[in-house]
């Protein structure tokens, strides 16, 4: 399987690459992972409706232009749908099943994904309704797909 996760920013924090470092080594044994970062806008504190549209609709073209005409795509939304460690597991395998095996995620920039973004993903998963910074998402997304393939194959995993 083909993972890629596309995220909008740089990842400065020296702790998050570190440990996003670690469990896309894990998922080595599993799966092909690839990070791709996009440039993100500046969006200052206060900025109006449209503003803030234009910041995601230009993160969103910088997006749109890395994903792969053949992928699957979830897009991470705080109103996507939530699933158990053991349901994305379950999602992850039906897709390789049905030979979907290229999956991209797709992690917006501080101000959430374009309506161009959104309309393109396949499937839009929710890790909370609490709002996480995205460059702590690429972190804990990367120990959910790691830890989804150790349940796929019945290996132990802390609980």
């Amino acid at each position: 399987m083909k993972i890629t996760i596309i995220s909008v920013g740089k990842l400065k924090e020296k702790y998050l690459k570190q440990g996003i470092q670690e469990y896309v080594k894990r998922l080595g044994a599993y799966a092909n992972i690839d990070i791709v970062e996009v440039a993100d806008e500046k969006a200052p504190e206060s900025m109006s409706e449209a503003e803030m549209e234009e910041v995601k609709r230009k993160e969103g073209e910088r997006i749109l232009t890395k994903i792969g005409t053949d992928s699957y795509i979830i897009s991470l939304e705080i109103n996507g749908q939530m699933l158990t460690s053991e349901k994305l597991a379950e999602k992850l395998d039906n897709l390789a099943t049905h030979g979907k095996s290229k999956i991209a995620f797709i992690i917006g920039g501080s101000l959430g994904l374009s309506e161009e973004v959104r309309k393109r993903s396949d499937f839009a998963l929710s890790f909370s309704k609490m709002t996480f910074p995205h460059q702590l998402m690429r972190l804990i997304l990367v120990e959910q797909v790691y830890r989804a393939f150790r349940i796929n194959r019945g290996e132990p995993y802390h609980k």
